[in-house]
């Protein structure tokens, strides 16, 4: 059968590890968490989960946190996913992981890259944002799984680039996380990556503190060479960074 005669669903299932191949699709989601749900980091994280965000996700929510994080001369979020885009280096028949999709706000945008031949996996584990994103993508080359995104549930080598915007600095384990994006890239498969950063100067380190605490709700704040570090140990080759506010755009590509 040709992949234009597959669904989404049947196109991903055998890039899941063979114990999930078997998850029933519920709305138009792979789910591999059925009445489960992955541990909550804090506040922030449980608001993912309610019906209320994902109403105003992609209009409100995620633009006015991400200024607060970007500062206001920071990169808007037509220049995130035209970032997300660079970083990932994508071509017409790529399959693409977007840890954390949400809304799939970017998933979306990849898929319109990869074209009909590639195929664009959203994984996240709030069930309210991914019937959002199903709702919103009419795309035939995008397929949603609701489980866990630090213990990713695909095989090894499933995928050219792997996307985690917003998102790792929520996980309970990121470094963990890490250890799986890598392990389902291709030899020479891409990463991206937007997550925090602690600012250098005493007084900025301060302002870090206060909105670690009260704006982004408890998050993690990682230091400024603990991710591109993490990633050149992981074999990434190519790494950059660029910061704006607290934030930090990260990318690499996997050795061969």
């Amino acid at each position: 059968m040709a992949k234009k005669d597959l669904t989404p669903a049947e196109r991903v299932r055998p890039l899941l590890e063979p114990s999930a191949r078997d998850a029933p699709v519920h709305d138009g989601v792979i789910d591999l968490l059925g009445g489960g749900e992955p541990e909550i980091t804090g506040g922030a994280q449980r608001l993912m989960f309610t019906d209320l965000v994902p109403a105003i996700y992609e209009r409100w929510w995620r633009p006015g946190l991400g200024r607060i994080a970007k500062g206001a001369f920071g990169p808007g979020m037509a220049d995130e996913r035209r970032i997300a885009r660079l970083l990932l280096g994508l071509t017409p028949g790529d399959g693409v992981l977007d840890v954390a999709c949400g809304t799939g706000n970017f998933t979306r945008d990849f898929a319109s890259v990869v074209g009909p031949t590639g195929l664009v996996v959203g994984i996240d584990a709030s069930s309210t944002m991914l019937a959002r994103a199903v709702r919103d993508t009419p795309d035939d080359n995008v397929a949603y799984v609701r489980g866990d995104a630090v213990e990713l549930p695909f095989r090894d080598q499933s995928f050219d680039a792997v996307c985690c915007f917003a998102a790792l600095h929520m996980f309970a384990a990121p470094f963990r996380a890490l250890d799986h994006m890598t392990r389902v890239l291709t030899p020479g498969g891409r990463i991206a990556i937007l997550t925090s950063v602690r600012l250098r100067s005493a007084a900025l380190r301060v302002w870090s503190d206060v909105a670690q605490r009260w704006v982004t709700g408890g998050m993690r704040l990682f230091d400024r060479d603990e991710i591109t570090s993490a990633l050149r140990e992981r074999g990434f080759d190519q790494v950059n960074q660029r910061i704006s506010g607290f934030a930090q755009f990260v990318g690499g590509r996997l050795g061969q």
